[in-house]
């Protein structure tokens, strides 16, 4: 018997729908994004749900790029 779940979802920061595959993470959309510990602790306080592919990726770049921006230790 397979117990693969796949659940369609509405994502709660763009309100775009997707099929969220928690049974076959393999599969999922959210599949081969890298996040760190502290990219997910942020989305994870925000966001009480799955986020889509795309809004992941925007946050995984965004938040990043005000790391490098905002970063006060770097010596430029």
């Amino acid at each position: 018997m397979n117990d693969c779940k796949h659940e369609p979802k509405k994502c709660p920061r763009c309100n775009g729908g997707f099929e969220c595959k928690v049974g076959d993470v393999a599969n999922c959309q959210c599949n081969g994004i890298s996040l760190n510990e502290e990219q997910k602790r942020f989305i994870g306080e925000k966001y009480r749900d799955c986020l889509c592919r795309n809004c992941l990726l925007e946050l995984s770049k965004q938040m990043g790029f005000f790391k490098e921006k905002f970063d006060v230790t770097s010596n430029r």
